[in-house]
C-alpha cells in the first residue's frame, strides 16, 4: 500500500514503526507512541526530554522552523528546551550562501529561545529536490516534573492557543507568493508571511504547565488542529466534542485556504497549542494566557467513549470529525 505525503498513517505507525524499537531500557520513562511529541529518559537524578522532527516542504524559513518545531515538542512536556542539533541535507549544486542562510536562521531562532546548538551534520545529497533539515531538541527537568499528551481525561476542557493553520499559512504565503499575489492583496500576504514569528509555543506551554492544572498538552503539526485533537484522544484513550465556531481562524489563513480550496482545520498548525485542563481551572488558565498576550480559546471537551469524536458545525449539525488522511499543505503545494 502506497503511503500518503507527510506523516506515516497511525495504522502503519503502530504495525510497523512501533514494532521495531530496539532493545528495552529501564531508563526510558516515556517511550514512543502515536500522538506523543517526544521521549523522557532518566539521567541520574534528572530527566531528559528529547524530540525529533524534520522540516520538509518549506523553503523560505527552513532553519527557523527546524529549531522552533523541535523546541515546541519539548515544551509540550512543560519543559524549557535547552539544546538543539540538526542534520542539514542540501540538494546538489547548492551554494555556500544557501548553507549560510539556513545556519543563520538556526542561530537566530536558537538565541531567541535561549537554546544552545550542540552539533549535527551537513551535506549535499544526490537526487534531493529541496533542502531537508532533521532536528533534535532536548530539555532537562526534575523527576516527575512534566506532563504528556497521554494525560487527557474525560471531562477535561480542551483549549486552543492562537488560531488554525499558522505554519501552513506562513509557508504557503512565502513559497507561493507569486501565485497568491495575483488574487490576494499584497499587504495580506505580507502579514501571512509574518506568521512565522508566531510558530513558537514554548512560552504558553511552560506558563500553562506551571499552573499545575494541566492534564495534557500537544502541539498540532501535520494534519492541523483536527489531526492534533485526534492524536491527543488516541494516546489518552478518550473521545471529544469540539465546536467549529469556537476555533479562531485568521483572515489571512481564510483567504489562502479559500484560494487553494483546502480545509484550515487540516492545515499544518505549528504555533497553536492544545491543552487539556481540569474543568474547574479552565477559566483561570485562559485568563492567565490572555493576560500574557496569548490568544486562548475553549474549543470543547474530552469525553467517553473513545470512539465518540464529534464536531459541532457552525449550523449546529453534529458530525464525526474525520481524521486527516494527509496534511492539506501538500495539496496546496501540489497545485
Amino acid at each position: 500500500m502506497k503511503l500518503p505525503a507527510g506523516k506515516v498513517p497511525p495504522k502503519a505507525l503502530r504495525q510497523i514503526v512501533l514494532e521495531h524499537l530496539g532493545a528495552k531500557h529501564e531508563k526510558v520513562i516515556v517511550g514512543p507512541a502515536p500522538g506523543l511529541d517526544g521521549a523522557v529518559i532518566e539521567i541520574g537524578n534528572k530527566l531528559l526530554v528529547t524530540s525529533m522532527d524534520p522540516i520538509t516542504g518549506a523553503l523560505e524559513r527552513i532553519g527557523w522552523l527546524a529549531v522552533n518545531i523541535n523546541a515546541n515538542d519539548v515544551a509540550t512536556f512543560g519543559v524549557q528546551p535547552a539544546f538543539f542539533s540538526s542534520c542539514i541535507l542540501l540538494p546538489e549544486n547548492s551554494t555556500e550562501n544557501t548553507l549560510k542562510n539556513i545556519c543563520t536562521q538556526i542561530d537566530s531562532a536558537a538565541k531567541k529561545l535561549g537554546i544552545a546548538v550542540t552539533g549535527g551534520h551537513s551535506e549535499t545529497t544526490p537526487n534531493l529536490p529541496m533542502p531537508i533539515i532533521v532536528g533534535s531538541c532536548m530539555g532537562v527537568t526534575n523527576k516527575g516534573h512534566y506532563v504528556t499528551a497521554q494525560g487527557g481525561k474525560a471531562g477535561n476542557i480542551l483549549i486552543l492557543t492562537k488560531s488554525l493553520g499558522i505554519e501552513g499559512t506562513a509557508i504557503l504565503a512565502a513559497d507561493k507568493y507569486d501565485t497568491l499575489v495575483k488574487k490576494i492583496d499584497k499587504s495580506v500576504l505580507e502579514k501571512a508571511v509574518d506568521f512565522f514569528g508566531s510558530i513558537s509555543v514554548v512560552r504558553e506551554a511552560v506558563l500553562a504547565f506551571k499552573t499545575g492544572s494541566v492534564s495534557a498538552m500537544h502541539d498540532p503539526t501535520e494534519g492541523g488542529v483536527a489531526g492534533g485533537i485526534h492524536e491527543m484522544a488516541d494516546v489518552s484513550n478518550v473521545g471529544f466534542k469540539v465546536y467549529e465556531e469556537r476555533m479562531p481562524i485568521a483572515m489571512e489563513t481564510q483567504k489562502i485556504c479559500e484560494f487553494f480550496q483546502i480545509d484550515p482545520l487540516q492545515l499544518i498548525a505549528s504555533g497553536s497549542l492544545l491543552i487539556a485542563v481540569e474543568k474547574n481551572h479552565a477559566s483561570t488558565l485562559v485568563d492567565l494566557l490572555q493576560k500574557s498576550q496569548i490568544m486562548t480559546t475553549i474549543i470543547g471537551k474530552l469525553q467517553q467513549p473513545q470512539e465518540k469524536r464529534q464536531i459541532v458545525r457552525r449550523n449546529g449539525r453534529i458530525e464525526e470529525l474525520l481524521r486527516p488522511h494527509s496534511d492539506h499543505l501538500w495539496q496546496a503545494l501540489e497545485k
